[in-house]
């Protein structure tokens, strides 16, 4: 059997799930890879076949995306050139995880498609969003990377179709303690902006993961480390709890080793603000900005000892399983 697996580059939560969910697949046939996305810090241990631009966007520096800096980068004739390009004749299944370049290519030809993401999720009226919706958004979550199947991942199953989080054998396996740091990744907000108000918190270690920083340093009670796998799990296992924004694979984690959490979502990236309302749901406590009211909000949650408690079971192996037998041509 050939499998083509397309993986989105933008942000490290696709591809760190794809690190547990490669393995896998390789036991039903070989397995081409395909990412597209300009965004990510994290690697696969698989030797790509397939490397596109994309359609990304750059994350900004307050709290936001740049668009400005997206709109910079986006090349839609290359984008075209690129779904022209794929053989998908040659593949027996062809699966994607918010992936648009392969998603499209299938779409214009007619050849059937399986997500495997947590974007997909949002095929279901039953996954919660905010009262206020954003129609453009709920538009290109459902046609940025369009499938013909859906086996979507969030923190509760709201459907029939919708796991929960697929948690990487590395994080399951951890030995965990409680060193009294906080770890942080906010990659929409500058280190400068962390600083000042990172630094107002004087009793508490703070373990900053910055896309903008190459090497270490540190600033008073705040380490500042580049993005690396590795060194960012290291912290997460030994942290009290996690400040992160609206993403999906992290705090999962994060829940799933029964750390605190708390979560500032990206302004206007209206997925994040879903995940960030069905977190609180859970127990997770959200925060919209950070502005002169955060460390208030900051002050609240490291004196709160409150753990949630979620049950996220190994199912990854009999849902990949599933989705071979059911689905492949």
């Amino acid at each position: 059997m050939k499998i083509l697996f397309g993986i989105q580059g933008t942000g490290n939560g696709h591809i760190s799930r794809a690190r547990e969910i490669v393995p896998l697949l390789q036991q039903y046939g070989e397995v081409d890879l395909l990412v597209s996305g300009t965004e990510a810090e994290v690697s696969l241990s698989q030797p790509l076949k397939y490397r596109f631009h994309g359609v990304s966007f750059v994350f900004g520096t307050n709290g936001g995306v740049d668009n400005w800096a997206t709109w910079k980068i986006m090349n839609l004739r290359q984008f075209q050139r690129d779904l022209r390009s794929l053989p998908l004749k040659q593949y027996d299944l062809i699966i994607n995880d918010f992936e648009p370049v392969s998603a499209w290519a299938c779409k214009l030809r007619g050849v059937p498609s399986v997500s495997l993401s947590h974007q997909c999720s949002f095929v279901s009226p039953k996954t919660p969003r905010p009262e206020k919706k954003d129609p453009f958004a709920q538009w290109l979550l459902k046609n940025y990377s369009p499938t013909t199947y859906h086996v979507g991942f969030h923190f509760e199953r709201y459907d029939t179709f919708i796991n929960t989080p697929v948690i990487r054998s590395e994080i399951r396996q951890m030995e965990t303690s409680d060193l009294g740091h906080y770890t942080v990744y906010l990659p929409a907000y500058d280190d400068k902006t962390l600083l000042k108000y990172l630094s107002a918190e004087r009793e508490v270690k703070w373990q900053v993961f910055s896309k903008r920083q190459k090497q270490a340093y540190k600033s008073g009670n705040v380490e500042i480390f580049p993005v690396n796998n590795e060194a960012f799990n290291k912290s997460l296992a030994s942290c009290t709890g996690l400040l992160t924004g609206g993403g999906f694979e992290g705090p999962a984690e994060a829940l799933f080793l029964q750390k605190k959490v708390m979560m500032i979502p990206m302004k206007g990236q209206y997925e994040q603000q879903c995940n960030a309302l069905s977190a609180s749901r859970l127990g997770v406590p959200v925060v919209s900005e950070i502005n002169d009211k955060f460390n208030g909000h900051l002050n609240h949650w490291i004196n709160d000892s409150k753990k949630i408690v979620v049950d996220f079971p190994d199912e990854t192996a009999a849902i990949v399983d599933k989705l071979v037998k059911q689905y492949t041509r």
